[in-house]
């Protein structure tokens, strides 16, 4: 057996999760060496750690072995079984690190989080989707209506390892044109009895230019794989994958906190960033940035989006033509402030509406809590029928003319199939996500998939607006 795991290219993804603990390396190589006889061969390659190691701490000792258990086990299995049970092991396994993560300060967990996706030390979903998940929007095809939420990979850096979790599209950002560290820290808070996390974090952002040039790397790989494929049929008119990979790639824009011209900021973004991505968001509605909701009013955005859509239209493109602009909207809205954005949004013909950010506001029980003092927006599940309300009155101020991406509390499948019924063509979570892991991915969309045949529905599409008929 030990051959033959050592032969198999999954022992890759194995040494990868031990090269990424303290002292793991070291330890299976120890393993594999005892195995094999080849303790020179494997000890050199792995570390090269001398003998008087420094002692590793208690969180390094318990996280050394969780990795190395899992390490061992996943070793054990590889030789019987195949690549999609194999893959759902890997899904399943990840449950076996979060409790790790929630030792480790919210920022800490998230930077750790996104470097691990860069880095591949993720599952990655070899399992088809089911056929009824499929959609169309926008001229492209969508595997899953699932999506990962702007402010997770703010940088653009994981996006790859970010699809692969089987996410039917992620959203970067949000990128300013300008480098700014955001908020003073800490300015993440958890508050995981609620299943909720509070941020003040203020675009913390690389740039721009960073950005601009990580996704220039990415969408160049992506168009060589395209030339080489033979997979995609030359006379298919809609759009199979995106820019960035078999998934849809969204890339979200914001204004620098010094600025004074947010147009300005927003149309170099455009300017910048458009050309590598399948969609386009304008964010306006984060508290964290002082002004920004002003942006939402009624004049307001309408000059904006049309500076916004001059400046993407005036680019020269192909034949699949710009890409489509949205609009991310705040929950904490009243009923004239959404007549006003649906208004705006059917006047100007905006592609689509992103409902919603976070809130501000501190919904029961959660408002007795100590944090809930806390400035900054609240997200997760405290969010969820706040911003459902919101989504199912914007489509039908909006008649159902513009394709919404349901954002707020969503945690299983069954709330992202509330979300589709309330209005929503997609949608997208983040506060689950941190909290539960890859392996939330197969299982949302293993609920919705059930949800949708509960109630008779044959796609997604047909489940879309169904509370508002």
């Amino acid at each position: 057996m030990a051959a033959s795991l050592l032969s198999s290219p999954r022992i890759t993804m194995i040494q990868r999760l031990c090269s990424f603990v303290p002292d793991g390396g070291r330890v299976w190589t120890r393993h594999l060496s005892s195995t094999t006889g080849d303790a020179t061969a494997l000890s050199s390659s792995a570390t090269g750690v001398a003998s008087k190691a420094p002692h590793p701490s208690k969180k390094g000792r318990i996280l050394t072995g969780v990795m190395i258990g899992l390490a061992i086990a996943g070793g054990a299995y590889v030789s019987t079984a195949d690549e999609a049970t194999f893959c759902g092991w890997l899904f399943k396994a990840t449950k076996l690190v979060n409790p790790f993560f929630a030792l480790l300060d919210a920022e800490v967990a998230h930077r750790l989080a996104v470097l691990a996706a860069s880095r591949h030390l993720v599952p990655k979903e070899k399992r088809p989707d089911p056929a009824i998940l499929g959609l169309e929007v926008w001229g492209r095809k969508f595997i899953n209506p699932i999506g990962l939420a702007a402010g997770f990979d703010k940088n653009a850096e994981a996006v790859e390892g970010l699809l692969g979790l089987g996410f039917g599209f992620v959203e970067v950002g949000s990128v300013t044109p300008m480098p700014q560290e955001g908020n003073p820290k800490p300015r993440i808070f958890r508050l995981p009895k609620y299943g909720a996390i509070i941020n003040r974090c203020g675009f913390n952002s690389e740039g721009i230019v960073v950005v601009a040039k990580r996704l220039g790397a990415q969408h160049g790989k992506r168009k060589m794989e395209e030339t080489t494929s033979t997979l995609a049929s030359s006379n298919d008119e809609v759009r199979q994958g995106g820019k960035a990979g078999p998934g849809i790639l969204g890339v979200n824009i914001g204004k620098n906190k010094t600025s004074e011209d947010a147009a300005a900021d927003y149309v170099q973004g455009v300017h910048t960033l458009s050309q590598y991505a399948d969609y386009l968001v304008i964010n306006i509605s984060s508290p964290n940035t002082p002004g920004l909701r002003k942006l939402q009013g009624r004049k307001q955005l309408k000059d904006l989006v049309k500076r916004v859509q001059a400046a993407r239209d005036e680019m020269q493109w192909a034949e699949e033509g710009p890409p489509p602009l949205l609009v991310k909207i705040a929950p904490d809205l009243s009923k004239q402030d959404l007549e006003d954005i649906a208004a705006v949004a059917l006047a100007l013909r905006l592609d689509g509406l992103i409902i919603s950010n976070t809130t501000i506001s501190r919904p029961d029980p959660l408002s007795s809590h100590p944090l809930a003092t806390e400035a900054g927006g609240l997200s997760g599940k405290p969010l969820f029928d706040l911003s459902t309300s919101i989504l199912k009155e914007m489509y039908i101020l909006t008649r159902g003319r513009i394709p919404l991406i349901g954002c707020g509390g969503i945690s299983s499948g069954e709330d992202a199939y509330r979300k589709i019924r309330a209005g929503a063509t997609l949608v997208q979570l983040y506060t689950a996500f941190a909290y539960g892991g890859p392996a939330l991915i197969p299982q949302m969309k293993a609920e919705l998939v059930d949800c949708l045949k509960r109630d008779g529905f044959r796609s997604v599409q047909e489940a879309i607006g169904a509370d508002c008929r």
